[in-house]
């Protein structure tokens, strides 16, 4: 049930506001899915930033399901020694993808403690092999992680947003080290640092 009026859509309006300082183009396609403007993307981040201040707004995991209704599916997880949960939802924009929230043991009280998107379940995994694979929006975190092993995280310059550093082929063969960027998990863009 959605609260206050704000649904997936809205929800799906807040992730595509963060993205677009990367790729205005690729959000302007999105919002014309959807059916909707940048006005009401400003106007649906407002409300979001204006709900998630207040004292009445449901904290943890039930933010989600308030505005996404019940998780579609809810994973065991296990980080180091701690038993934790994810929750999933699925999201027309990216029907090959998840939005997923980690949420901590009982005795953290069940906080949320990672928001991102995903690869969906047997959804096709990218064939990543080179740097010309790596397109905007193409990719999750895990996607690159996996195909060029070790990239190591780095904490992005806001808190929906994430980066990579890792090393992978040019189209000449010849390997790269990069850093990559991402907001709520997606594929933004790839710099090649300068000495790589």
């Amino acid at each position: 049930m959605a609260l206050h009026g704000f649904a997936t859509t809205e929800f799906q309006l807040v992730l595509l506001r963060r993205m677009a300082d990367f790729h205005p183009e690729l959000v302007e396609e999105a919002l014309h899915r959807l059916g909707s403007s940048r006005a009401a993307m400003r106007e649906a981040n407002k409300r979001w930033q204006a709900m998630v201040r207040s004292p009445r707004f449901p904290r943890g995991a039930r933010r989600y399901s308030a505005v996404l209704g019940p998780p579609q599916a809810v994973l065991p997880r296990r980080i180091g020694d701690l038993d934790c949960t994810a929750q999933q939802w699925a999201l027309p924009l990216w029907p090959e993808l998840r939005f997923e929230i980690l949420v901590g043991p009982a005795d953290s009280g069940g906080a949320v403690w990672n928001e991102w998107l995903v690869r969906a379940p047997g959804s096709p995994v990218p064939g990543l092999r080179t740097l010309a694979d790596l397109r905007p929006w193409g990719c999750v975190v895990s996607d690159v992680a996996a195909a060029f092993p070790p990239a190591v995280p780095r904490e992005g310059s806001a808190p929906t947003r994430w980066r990579l550093d890792f090393t992978a082929p040019d189209a000449g063969g010849v390997p790269r080290s990069c850093t990559a960027d991402f907001t709520w998990g997606l594929l933004q863009e790839v710099r090649i640092d300068a000495h790589g």
